[in-house]
C-alpha cells in the first residue's frame, strides 16, 4: 500500500520513557527477528503478564515487520473493541498519541470486521484490520472466501494460547504467507495444549512486580490440623491429619470437589478471604478493595454468594446463563464500589479489568497452571501505576490445603522466579475438561450437590493460615525456616509463619436474609435445568396456555414459585416474611416442591419417562402392544405435540 505508516514512519520505541520495559524489549526482539533473513520460522510468541502492556505491544508490532497489511485477532468482542480503540486515531487516548510513539499524522488506518458494517473496500484501504475470531468462523465465511490468500502479510493473535484450536488453525491456513505473532499471559491453553510457535520473548512476573506493573502477591493456605469426613459409599467416618488432607487433595478428584463445595470447608475459605480483605483495606485505608471468587457452577455460585451475604458482605455474581443486562447491572455495581465480593463462573476472564480486586478466593478446581494464572490475573492489575511496593498494590490468593491448589501456586512461583519460558511448566491433566482460559465449570445435575459427592466433610479443627509469598524477599529467613522443619519442628512451633483462623461471625438475621436472597437464584437454576433436560426452549411460549405472552421460563418459574409459597402457607409477595425454619424446610423439600410444580403444569412437554417425552413414551408402548398401524400412531403423536392437549 502507498504511504503505509508501518513502512514509511519511524516509531519512537527505544528509550521512550512512556513505554513500559517489556514493550520496548519485546519490540526489539520482534524487530531483530523480522529483520534477520536467517529466521525462517513463520510463527513466534510473546509472553507478558497481565497488566504489562500487551495491547500496546500489539499496536507497535507491525512497525517491527514493516507490515503491508496486518490482521489483529482477539478471542472475543470486548478485547477486539479495546484493541480497536488503541488504533483509532479519533481517540485522544489512542496508543500512538498517548505514549508518544508517533509525533502527529499520518497514523495507520484501522478497520474493524463487525457484522455487515464493514465491506471489502474498507479492508482494502486499511493498514490494520481488527476483529474477534467468531467473525471468521464457518466453512463459508464471507471474509475468508472473498479475500485473496496474500491479503495479509502479518497476523497478530491476542490471547494466543487459544490459537491451536481448529478455527484459528483454519484462519492461519487461509493466509499461508503471513507471519504470525501470538501474544499471551500464558502460552498454555486451559486444556494443556501449548501455544503454537517458539516463545521469542517472555517477561517474568518477578520483574513485573519489581517494576510496579503488577501487584505483589502472596498465597494464604488454610491448613486444618485435622479434618473429619464420611465416605458416602460405606458411611464410615474418618478423621485425618493435615498431611493426609493434602495427599487426598493431590490424588482424589472427588475429595477436591468436596473441599470446595462442602459447607464446612467452603465457609473457611469465605472467612479467610474476608479476613484478608479486611486486613488489606485497613492497611491501605481504602474500602474499595474487593474479593473475586471462582465457582464451579451456577448452584455453587449461589452457595458462595449466600455465605458472603450471611457475613454482612455485599456479594453478587455474574454468569453466562444470565442475560447481558443482568450481568451489566452487577458489573456496574462493581465499578461503583457497591460490592465487596464478585462471584463468577467462567465470566470475568481475558480482557476484564478492575484493579480494585485484591483477594482471589479459590473455590474452583484447576487441573493445570494456565486457568489458575488466568484467574489470579484478575487481581494482578495495580492500582497505583509504576509504584512498586505501594500499599495499594498487594494481593492475596486464598485456598484450602485439600483443594490441591498448592501445586498450582508452586508452579506459579517457579514461573515467577525463573527468567525462562512458561512452557517448561507442562503439567498432567486430570479427568476434567476445561473449555476456556478461565476456570472449570461443571454443569449442575440433580446429584451435583449432596448425594453426588463421595465425601461429606463434617468438621475441621484448628484452621491455620499459612502465608506464602510469590516472590521470596528474604532467602536467608526462608532457609532458616527450612532448617527448623528439617530438624523436626512443627508448623505450630514455628509461630512466626502461622496464625489461626477466627471465623467471621454470622448472625441469624443475616443468614436468613442470605438464604432468602439465594432462593430466587435456586428457582431460576432449577427452571433452566428442567427446560434444558426436556429440550424446551426457555424463550418459547409453548407452556403459556393463557396466551399472555409469557415465556416458557417465566411460566415454569412461576409454577415453582407458587409451590414454594404453598409449602409454607405463604401468599405471593410475602417472601420477605419467610422465617428461618420455613427456609430450612424449603431447602429440605426443594426436590418435592419442584416435582409438584411440574405436575401442576400437567404439560406433556415437561413429562419424561426414561429420557423420552410423554408422547414418545406412549407411541413406544403402543408399538409394543399393538404392533400395527404405526403410521397412524406417529401422526397422532405429532398432532399432540403441536397443541396443549
Amino acid at each position: 500500500m502507498e504511504n503505509n505508516p508501518f513502512q514509511t514512519r519511524e516509531p519512537s520505541i527505544t528509550g521512550n520513557p512512556q513505554l513500559r520495559t517489556p514493550q520496548r524489549e519485546a519490540y526489539a526482539e520482534l524487530a531483530r527477528f523480522a529483520g534477520n533473513p536467517d529466521e525462517q520460522e513463520r510463527e513466534v510468541g510473546i509472553v507478558l503478564p497481565v497488566g504489562c502492556g500487551k495491547s500496546g505491544c500489539i499496536t507497535i508490532a507491525p512497525f517491527a515487520f514493516r507490515a503491508t497489511r496486518t490482521l489483529v485477532v482477539a478471542p472475543g468482542v470486548k478485547i477486539a473493541e479495546q484493541l480497536h480503540d488503541d488504533f483509532d486515531p479519533a481517540r485522544p487516548e489512542m496508543f500512538y498519541i498517548k505514549c508518544g510513539v508517533l509525533n502527529g499524522q499520518p497514523y495507520p488506518e484501522p478497520a474493524e470486521i463487525r457484522g455487515t458494517t464493514t465491506n471489502r473496500a474498507d479492508l482494502e484501504e486499511a493498514d490494520v484490520v481488527l476483529t474477534n475470531i467468531q467473525q471468521l468462523q464457518g466453512e463459508e465465511n464471507r471474509w475468508l472466501q472473498d479475500l485473496p490468500d496474500d491479503f495479509f502479510d502479518l497476523i497478530l493473535f491476542d490471547e494466543g494460547h487459544h490459537n491451536v484450536a481448529q478455527t484459528w488453525t483454519t484462519l492461519k491456513a487461509k493466509f499461508p504467507t503471513a507471519r504470525i505473532v501470538n501474544f499471551s499471559a500464558t502460552p498454555l491453553r486451559a486444556d494443556g495444549q501449548l501455544m503454537a510457535g517458539r516463545i521469542l520473548y517472555s517477561y517474568p512476573v518477578f520483574r513485573a512486580i519489581q517494576e510496579g506493573y503488577v501487584k505483589r502477591l502472596k498465597a494464604v493456605v488454610l491448613n486444618p490440623r485435622t479434618l473429619r469426613y464420611v465416605r458416602r459409599e460405606d458411611g464410615q467416618e474418618t478423621e485425618v491429619s493435615l498431611d493426609e488432607v493434602r495427599r487426598l487433595g493431590e490424588q482424589d478428584a472427588d475429595f477436591r470437589r468436596s473441599i470446595v463445595t462442602s459447607t464446612e470447608t467452603l465457609n473457611t475459605i469465605v472467612d479467610a478471604s474476608i479476613r484478608e480483605l479486611d486486613r488489606l483495606r485497613q492497611t491501605a485505608a481504602d474500602n474499595r478493595l474487593k474479593i473475586i471468587a471462582s465457582a464451579l457452577n451456577y448452584e455453587h455460585c449461589r452457595q458462595i454468594v449466600e455465605a458472603y451475604r450471611a457475613r454482612g458482605r455485599r456479594a453478587d455474581y455474574v454468569h453466562s446463563r444470565e442475560d447481558s443486562a443482568a450481568n451489566e447491572r452487577v458489573l456496574q455495581r462493581l465499578e461503583n464500589h457497591e460490592l465487596d465480593v464478585i462471584v463468577q463462573v467462567r465470566k470475568l476472564g481475558e480482557g476484564f479489568d478492575h484493579p480494585f480486586l485484591a483477594v482471589a478466593a479459590v473455590f474452583s478446581i484447576f487441573a493445570n497452571l494456565s486457568p489458575f494464572v488466568q484467574f489470579v490475573g484478575r487481581i494482578m492489575r495495580v492500582i497505583e501505576q509504576n509504584a512498586p511496593g505501594h500499599v495499594l498494590n498487594n494481593g492475596s490468593v486464598v485456598f484450602h490445603a485439600g483443594a490441591n491448589v498448592a501445586s498450582r501456586w508452586t508452579d506459579f512461583q517457579q514461573y515467577s522466579e525463573a527468567d525462562r519460558e512458561f512452557f517448561d511448566q507442562l503439567l498432567p491433566m486430570e479427568d476434567l475438561d476445561f473449555s476456556s482460559g478461565d476456570e472449570l465449570e461443571v454443569e449442575p445435575t440433580p446429584r451435583d450437590f449432596g448425594d453426588g459427592e463421595r465425601f461429606d466433610v463434617r468438621s475441621q479443627t484448628s484452621i491455620r493460615l499459612e502465608e506464602i509469598p510469590l516472590i521470596a524477599e528474604d532467602p536467608e529467613a526462608l532457609a532458616a525456616l527450612r532448617v527448623l522443619q528439617e530438624r523436626g519442628y512443627t508448623s505450630d512451633e514455628v509461630r512466626q509463619a502461622y496464625d489461626e483462623l477466627e471465623p467471621v461471625p454470622v448472625t441469624r438475621v443475616r443468614q436468613r436474609q442470605a438464604m432468602r436472597g439465594g432462593l430466587d437464584m435456586r428457582v431460576r437454576t432449577e427452571t433452566g435445568r428442567i427446560l434444558g433436560e426436556r429440550g424446551v426452549n426457555p424463550e418459547g411460549h409453548d407452556l403459556d396456555r393463557q396466551r399472555l405472552g409469557r415465556t416458557n421460563f417465566v411460566v415454569l418459574k412461576s409454577a415453582i414459585d407458587r409451590q414454594v409459597n404453598a409449602a409454607t402457607g405463604r401468599q405471593s409477595r410475602e417472601r420477605h416474611e419467610f422465617t428461618r425454619p420455613e427456609l430450612d424446610q424449603i431447602e429440605q423439600d426443594f426436590a418435592d416442591i419442584v416435582e409438584r410444580a411440574v405436575q401442576e403444569r400437567g404439560d406433556k412437554r415437561l413429562n419424561v419417562r426414561n429420557g423420552r417425552s410423554w408422547d414418545r413414551y406412549c407411541v413406544d408402548c403402543a408399538k409394543t402392544i399393538v404392533g400395527r398401524d404405526i403410521a397412524a400412531l406417529e401422526a397422532l403423536a405429532r398432532e399432540l405435540d403441536s397443541g396443549d392437549s
